[in-house]
């Protein structure tokens, strides 16, 4: 086994080779580098899967991990290992990863189709082939980013984890403006680039004090996470003078790194770009926005959660900052989400909270219950994520189909109900495939999409006992009672209630009532290759949770072994930390009963009629002012745009004319000017100064040397006189001189 284990470096290779593939030999043929894509994630998955299934089923391998060097790099103090790592907290992300990503990237074979904002007559052929003008492109760049992320999950330290991560960085920025020619695209992939470019600059600083600080100078997990160096970190003490704050070391670069979470995983204040990255493709979002991407935050704090721990038992303020965090996203992106119409960006604000659940959870201290959350999450977000493409998909394709195919029935039915409703709600574009108002009875029209994403909606809401995510969410609700951290539990049961709300109104105005546009009403159920990756999706959404039913838990626990926590106990042991189990609570088991079951029963009621003719969304009508805030996102971005954009923008224009109006560049091309100025004179001088003495010279040798070039006659006697002369001339000049002095 431990031979087979290291080939876990070859995991990222496949679809990096892909990509090169692609790029450079055949993006000519959409077909041949679609294929190629697909067979690079699926080589990825042949090795992957065997990789966490023997660590899986080897007793306590957690207690020897796997450590492979590749190579060594020379760094100023000596040199830092580059290599690979295999543990059970990664094995589990090696599973979810690489099967998620042979699953989007058949579904984004189907759904790269051709753009409904282009123009027909620009690209003749990608209309013809009914594909994307650039869909060869799109293959090569979710290839690079599958690259990414395979080489983070197996990266064995924080320097090729963090190149890896910015590989990710990269990706999400061509992937969101892939559809440039929109103008909301290329701004959001701006956005996300900036803003997640500030948490990885304060991640960055956190990295260069641990490498400067640890004893060995290294940022390999394996010697830093050591507990002899966190405990050498913790004994340094550091002095902040721009807050006047002293705290131990490992706690400010615990809390530097987290910044990284922060971005990565959309965490408030730097949540604002997630939603809109929604301009991207939808795999695109299933896939960096919901599944794995901002999953690689919460997995950097799983990663480094030794160090996490450590500062959180010196300096308990540390971890509070982590878990205040996570609770306070969950609920506030939950409240927002329960007041949008876009289908994908009900489900970004969910991914939000979710994550947002998970940082909650490692920061109380619950390592297995926030890692198990983040796998459990993936599967049913991206099962989510890729039935909301579907959705679109068979709108878009039903608004085409009335267009091309009206008669008159189809028209007033196209106009009647879209009409209405605009007239209320001035922000409904009538055509808009991605507005949940223009959608219903989706159910009868697309049954496989439909029943998947129900599937996959329950499992968010934590439907009691039979879906993941009900015994994810309830370990985590159960760890931060144990704890203590009762304003946290309540948040995150409040944000729970609220989850599984929006996501009955999600599934009550998407699939079902009747159609409320002509899209809805001719919408056909997708392509086989975008419904049998939702179709085997769904089985984990459900099955999933029950490898991580608690051993306490009455009646199931002793019949359901709890293989999450077996495999990752002898791990938790081995890093040095202790994690608490907590025990069944029958007030923990009601609260997760009420939250989960009363939300979408709330929903059920408020939403069992749709949205008839002539109304607005009910909790608009109900909570007035309040929903407005929602649905505005509480003008975070607002803020943002009057505040931070703002004195960016006044400080750069500010500059600009410091350097091109008033100092700089007038300094510079006074300097300009002045130099040139004497630049002249220089060429003056030497040309009438120093090229005249020069010429002088010059010209009386060349005078002299005519006069004696008439004597080299070789005549002896011309010669004799010119001696003769000379000597004349010399005792005249010279001698005649010297003996006047004498006398």
């Amino acid at each position: 086994m431990e031979g087979f284990l290291n080939l876990a470096w070859l995991l990222p290779i496949p679809p990096f080779l892909a990509f090169v593939a692609i790029i450079l030999f055949l993006n000519r043929n959409k077909t041949v580098s679609a294929l190629t894509a697909i067979g690079g994630v699926l080589v990825s998955l042949a090795l992957g899967w065997p990789i966490s299934f023997a660590v899986f089923t080897t007793p306590h391998f957690g207690e020897h991990p796997m450590y492979g060097e590749l190579f060594q790099m020379p760094t100023g103090s000596g040199s830092l290992m580059i290599g690979y790592q295999v543990d059970p907290a990664n094995a589990l992300m090696i599973f979810m990863v690489t099967f998620l990503l042979v699953m989007i990237f058949v579904y984004s074979y189907g759904y790269m189709s051709f753009p409904s904002h282009l123009r027909r007559d620009e690209y003749p052929d990608a209309y013809a082939q009914g594909r994307d003008p650039r869909y060869s492109r799109f293959m090569a760049y979710i290839s690079l980013f599958a690259t990414g992320m395979l080489g983070l999950v197996v990266a064995n330290s924080l320097l090729t984890f963090f190149v890896f991560w910015e590989i990710m960085g990269l990706c999400s920025y061509l992937l969101i403006g892939f559809w440039f020619e929109k103008k909301s695209a290329y701004q959001a992939s701006f956005k996300a680039f900036i803003t997640t470019r500030i948490g990885d600059a304060l991640m960055f600083s956190g990295m260069m004090l641990l490498y400067m600080w640890s004893v060995d100078n290294t940022l390999v997990f394996e010697q830093v996470l050591a507990m002899e160096n966190l405990e050498h970190l913790a004994e340094i003490v550091v002095n902040i003078p721009l807050i006047n704050v002293t705290m131990p070391a490992v706690a400010l670069i615990a809390v530097l790194i987290f910044f990284g979470t922060i971005g990565k995983s959309a965490q408030f204040p730097l949540h604002v770009w997630l939603p809109d990255a929604m301009e991207g493709p939808t795999p695109v979002s299933a896939m960096i926005h919901a599944a794995t991407m901002v999953s690689a935050g919460v997995f950097l704090i799983v990663r480094m959660f030794p160090l996490f721990y450590v500062a959180g038992e010196v300096s308990p303020g540390a971890m509070q900052f982590v878990a205040g965090i996570g609770a306070f996203t969950a609920l506030f992106a939950s409240l927002i989400a329960v007041a949008q119409w876009d289908i994908k960006r009900v489900l970004a604000y969910s991914t939000i909270a979710q994550l947002g659940y998970m940082v909650a959870a490692l920061g109380t201290g619950a390592y297995v219950a926030g890692l198990f959350h983040l796998i459990t999450h993936a599967m049913f977000k991206g099962l989510l994520f890729l039935g909301s493409g579907s959705v679109i998909h068979g709108v878009e394709h039903g608004f085409h189909h009335a267009h091309e195919h009206a008669h008159g029935h189809d028209e007033e039915h196209a106009q009647h109900g879209p009409h209405v409703i605009h007239r209320l709600d001035g922000d409904l574009n009538p055509e808009d495939a991605q507005d949940m108002r223009n959608m219903g009875g989706l159910l009868q029209r697309m049954p496989v999409t439909a029943w998947t994403f129900i599937i996959g909606g329950l499992a968010l809401s934590g439907f009691p006992f039979v879906t993941a995510g009900f015994w994810s969410k309830d370990e985590i609700l159960s760890s931060t009672w144990y704890t203590g951290d009762i304003l946290i539990f309540w948040t995150l049961a409040l944000a729970a209630f609220l989850t599984a709300f929006y996501t009955m109104r999600q599934i009550m105005l998407t699939f079902l009532g009747k159609p409320r546009s002509a899209g809805a009403e001719h919408a056909p159920e997708s392509v086989r290759s975008m419904t049998v990756p939702l179709v085997l999706i769904a089985p984990f959404a459900v099955a999933l949770g029950w490898f991580g039913i608690p051993s306490s838990f009455p009646g199931l626990g002793a019949v359901v072994p709890n293989f999450i926590e077996g495999w990752l106990e002898p791990y938790i042991e081995y890093q040095g930390f202790h994690v608490a189990h907590p025990e069944f609570n029958v007030l923990v088991l009601l609260v997760s009963l009420v939250v989960a079951l009363g939300g979408l029963a709330v929903g059920w009621v408020v939403y069992r009629d749709g949205l008839p003719e002539g109304e607005v969304d009910p909790m608009r009508r109900w909570l007035g002012p309040v929903w407005w805030a929602m649905h505005r996102k509480f003008w975070v971005d607002e803020f943002y745009a009057y505040t931070v954009v703002a004195f960016t923008s006044g400080l750069a224009k500010f500059m600009y004319w410091v350097d091109d109006l008033w100092v700089i560049d007038p300094i510079v091309n006074a300097i300009g000017r002045i130099s040139i100025w004497v630049a002249n004179l220089s060429g003056s001088f030497d040309q009438y100064v120093v090229d005249g003495v020069v010429n002088a010279f010059g010209w009386i040798s060349y005078r002299v040397g005519g006069v004696l070039r008439n004597a080299q006659n070789g005549q002896v006697q011309v010669y004799l006189m010119v001696v003769v002369v000379s000597l004349t001339i010399w005792l005249l000049l010279y001698a005649l001189p010297m003996l006047l002095t004498l006398v």
